[in-house]
């Protein structure tokens, strides 16, 4: 049952920050500097967070891109699930035989559960590379346009930096709510992309945690490294 929950699992637990992770992250280009940065700032630091990588995903875009690509995998999850089955029975039914089969019918039964578990092992697999790459995808491609309004919505309100509260890396470890900035990134995001809301939402507009030393993709910036 552990391989059943494992494999047929993986696709059905939703848009994963783990998933995300297996690509390296983007460094800012340090040779495209803007015109604000080579002016001084003057003043109080105007300092906001941003939950990045969930602001993407809870974009009205993000939310129909992500469960596009949910149902593109529906039939590999009913095709795992159904060899994941089969696997089950042919087990129970070998268990139930006991003493009353041969040796030679013994062999040739483990002999085909064994090769059913492999296929399944190799699609579950390919499935899982499939899913994790189409996912990186989609991610980025949002992740770039998202990060542009970020951009202006930073410039346009005075604010000089703006981390990323939503992986490991962060150095976040208090903010005032009052400095988060994302539910706004993503109003004006919607605004401007004039993608509708899903009539239905999403189960989990929260994606997990990511898990530890991975890395967060994020788009390429032009802002220069300080």
């Amino acid at each position: 049952m552990k391989r059943s929950l494992t494999l047929v699992c993986m696709l059905a637990s939703g848009l994963c920050v783990s998933a995300l992770a297996q690509a390296g992250t983007t460094d800012p280009a340090p040779n495209a500097p803007s015109a604000a940065a080579a002016v001084a700032p003057t003043g109080a630091t105007k300092i906001a967070v941003i939950m990045f990588q969930p602001a993407v995903m809870q974009t009205n875009e993000g939310q129909r891109n992500f469960a596009d690509l949910q149902k593109k995998y529906d039939p590999k999850r009913t095709q795992l699930k159904g060899m994941s089955d089969e696997i089950d029975n042919l087990k129970k039914q070998l268990q139930a035989a006991g003493t009353n089969l041969s040796d030679v019918e013994r062999q040739n039964r483990l002999k085909v559960i064994d090769e059913k578990e492999k296929a399944f092992q190799r699609l579950g697999e390919d499935t899982q590379n499939d899913f994790q790459q189409d996912l990186q995808q989609t991610y980025t491609q949002l992740a770039e346009k998202v990060f542009t309004v970020l951009q202006s919505y930073a410039e346009q309100n005075g604010y000089s930096v703006v981390i990323d509260g939503s992986t490991q890396q962060s150095p976040v470890l208090w903010a005032n709510k009052g400095t988060d900035i994302s539910a706004a990134v993503i109003q004006a995001y919607n605004q401007k992309s004039g993608v509708p809301a899903p009539a239905t939402p999403a189960a989990s507009s929260t994606p997990s945690a990511p898990t530890p030393h991975t890395t967060t993709p994020r788009p390429a910036s032009t802002t220069p490294k300080q």
